[in-house]
């Protein structure tokens, strides 16, 4: 029997890519962002699709005429981005790699919550332009972070991953969650469940995302949620873009009514509003949150344990759909 055929949409660590090519026959997308033609193509001449965050599969996609492929394999945690009524509607599998990008995304967050409390980037920007001139006793006063609170909207993996490295700061731990966390969970990081996420947004000092995105969670931060927040409060996005209303972001961070924001997810990748490109008081990332060699190369060999699993007629271990 011949190896199955996968389709890549995008170039992956070399481990996983040569882990891949000895167990099937290996595609790569023809160009570096393939459009729906390729990807309905792919469908049709591939018995699996190795999709990423970045690609849009859609009804029409999933549904190509003369489908071949059976299951989309996810580069990533997050699938949102994937139409998985439709995928079931088609019998198509599709998994996801959770687990292993946990720890890169939690340093993520608090690197952006260290930036953007203490105006890092607007600092290293000033000092890059030539414009500093020299210590002074007033010069970009940031905020501090120990003793504040720290609101988790979201309470999984990488929310008490974050937790566990902001109690290092001396900070306070509040959530808020469609599930409460275990009383053991609780204790062990010292964190407080909040009920209603406006009450938590009304008390945190940070207020950091790490919810799923979609429909459900769009827009989730708006204008009247910003409002309920401190003025010298920080803002921090490493989930999904869509769930910040980023005009009301801009906005609030014109009026003064938030200190700072620090942003690695945006909800038109990579598009990010000029509201947002024009402020010193919002840190932007392009989506590094998994961007360390461990978790890229272990988020690969996850997705090459669901493959491997599916095309030998087992469960796949992260299936979604």
């Amino acid at each position: 029997m011949s190896r199955p055929s996968v389709f890549l949409t995008r170039r992956l660590p070399p481990a996983v890519e040569n882990v891949l090519a000895e167990q099937y026959r290996v595609v790569f997308a023809g160009t570096k962002e393939p459009g729906k033609a390729e990807l309905i193509a792919a469908m049709a001449q591939h018995d699996a699709l190795c999709c990423t965050v970045a690609d849009r599969i859609d009804a029409e996609v999933i549904c190509a005429p003369a489908r071949r492929a059976t299951m989309i394999a996810n580069y990533g945690v997050g699938f949102d981005h994937i139409d998985l009524a439709a995928a079931q509607d088609a019998g198509i599998c599709v998994t996801n790699t959770p687990d292993v990008l946990t720890e890169a995304t939690a340093d993520l967050a608090i690197m952006l919550m260290l930036m953007a409390s203490r105006r890092a980037g607007e600092g290293e920007r000033q000092l890059r332009a030539g414009d500093w001139a020299g210590w002074e006793p007033r010069h970009m006063i940031g905020v501090g972070v120990q003793g504040r609170t720290l609101g988790l909207v979201g309470f999984g993996r990488i929310a008490q991953a974050t937790a566990a490295r902001a109690t290092a700061f001396g900070m306070r731990i509040a959530y808020n969650s469609r599930r409460r966390a275990s009383p053991d969970v609780e204790a062990k990081l010292g964190a407080r469940f909040v009920p209603e996420l406006r009450d938590l947004a009304a008390e945190a000092d940070v207020l950091s995302l790490h919810c799923p995105g979609g429909a459900q969670t769009r827009h989730l931060i708006d204008a009247a949620l910003l409002k309920a927040m401190k003025p010298t409060a920080i803002l921090v996005n490493t989930a999904r873009g869509s769930v910040v209303d980023e005009g009301a972001l801009a906005a609030a961070l014109e009026a003064g009514t938030i200190f700072a924001a620090g942003l690695d997810v945006f909800e038109n990748e990579p598009e990010v509003p000029t509201s947002l490109l024009a402020r010193e008081d919002v840190v932007l990332l392009p989506h590094l949150g998994s961007a360390t060699d461990l978790a890229r190369t272990a988020m690969g060999m996850r997705m090459v344990a669901n493959l491997k699993d599916y095309f030998a007629g087992r469960e796949p271990r992260d299936r979604v759909a």
